[in-house]
């Protein structure tokens, strides 16, 4: 019998088997792991090194004038900014014309009322111009509507309620008394003009002068019309409605406040005309009240102290935050009246509930480059149309016995 194993070798001789040391076989696994652990870190940086290749054509590609479009509304809308503003430099109208725009259920050809649709970027820097403004568009409630008129049902009085038992008959109610408002939208336009070599520069930026001048117009004709329009081919403003001792008035009236002194505080004691303003107006709408007034009363307002001789007005202590009077802001629309003998030169109300402004979304430009030659017009034109909706969320103060 052998004493030791024995292996056969490839060449037939017997070769002794030793086993391996602990210590080579760790040698050996480590080599392996080395092994493994080099080619990881190999092929690491050359996924790597692809990914940073892929990125970095990502960011040539977004840095050209063809970078794709992250949503589809971009896609909609770049064909018309791009044909609107061809429109508005030379008068070339043949994109305009042959646009849709896809799911918005209108388009840009030539309406009865003639124009283009203004592109969406343009539009909108019009109406943030006009929601920045200082009138009562910033405060009163905003529907946009597609008909010629909106129409409000509103409820003048407050439906019955009592009390019942589980076998006793429920006594009748009254019924509510309902009323219909309706407010007609009405054209509003603007023309400026330009020359046209400021339309031949490409470096002008036409949409934004545009977008400017239009906001301008719009916003001086607006601010007075939602005060003082009559109601005729523009919209009825709160001011035009007949007023009464506040407590008096009825459906179609507003209730004032008189200060007891023709065109002027009472000398006296003139805080009183204002803290009696606020509590005519009911508390369901104070929580909401905003006062309006133009700067020559503000002017008035700021001087008057109470009976310990503290300022009622506060100025704002952070940006964007309106003054206060009396704890209420104060919007300052210069169409508001001056200070005079029975003037109705300060408004207390919530106009979110007490009036209500009803356009159309859209707004439509024609060039005319004939009628003030060498200058080219711009007639834009929209539909707008605002009155009173609830005749209890406004009261005034009024400068009379």
């Amino acid at each position: 019998m052998m004493s030791e194993t024995e292996s056969k070798a490839r060449g037939g001789e017997a070769v002794p088997f030793t086993a391996a040391s602990p210590a080579d076989e760790v040698k050996t696994a480590l080599a392996g792991f080395l092994t493994d652990l080099g080619a990881f870190q190999t092929e690491m940086k050359t996924k790597f090194q692809q990914q940073e290749e892929r990125l970095m054509m990502l960011d040539r590609k977004s840095l050209t004038r063809a970078r794709p479009a992250l949503a589809t509304s971009a896609e909609v809308e770049a064909p018309h900014q791009k044909a609107f503003e061809a429109y508005v430099r030379s008068g070339d109208d043949g994109a305009l014309r042959g646009l849709e725009l896809e799911g918005k259920a209108l388009n840009t050809a030539v309406n009865a009322d003639g124009g283009y649709l203004v592109d969406p970027k343009t539009s909108q820097q019009i109406q943030a111009v006009l929601r920045s403004t200082a009138s009562c568009r910033s405060i009163a409630k905003i529907v946009n509507v597609e008909a010629a008129s909106y129409d409000v049902l509103i409820d003048i009085t407050e439906t019955g309620a009592g009390w019942a038992t589980e076998t006793a008959n429920a006594a009748e109610t009254s019924t509510p008394a309902i009323e219909r408002i309706s407010i007609p939208l009405h054209e509003l336009s603007a023309l400026p003009k330009i020359s046209q070599r400021l339309l031949d520069d490409s470096a002008f930026d036409i949409e934004a002068w545009l977008a400017d001048r239009v906001a301008e117009k719009f916003a001086c004709a607006e601010s007075a019309a939602f005060i003082s329009g009559d109601g005729i081919d523009k919209p009825t403003g709160f001011l035009t409605y007949p007023t009464v001792a506040a407590g008096t008035d009825t459906w179609g009236q507003l209730g004032h406040v008189a200060t007891g002194v023709n065109g002027d505080f009472d000398a006296v004691d003139p805080a009183s005309a204002l803290v009696d303003l606020v509590f005519a107006l009911g508390s369901q709408y104070r929580a909401n009240a905003t006062f309006v007034m133009n700067s020559k009363t503000v002017g008035a307002v700021r001087k008057i102290k109470d009976a310990d001789g503290r300022f009622l007005w506060a100025d704002s202590l952070a940006a964007g935050e309106p003054p206060r009077l009396l704890g209420y802001p104060v919007l300052v629309c210069e169409d508001m009246p001056d200070i005079g003998i029975g003037s109705l030169s300060i408004a207390l109300g919530d106009f979110g509930a007490g009036y209500t402004i009803a356009e159309r979304p859209d707004l439509r430009i024609l060039r005319d480059p004939f009628s003030a030659k060498p200058h080219v017009m711009f007639y834009a034109s929209k539909r707008v149309g605002g009155d009173v909706t609830d005749f209890n969320a406004i009261k005034l103060l009024k400068f009379s016995v």
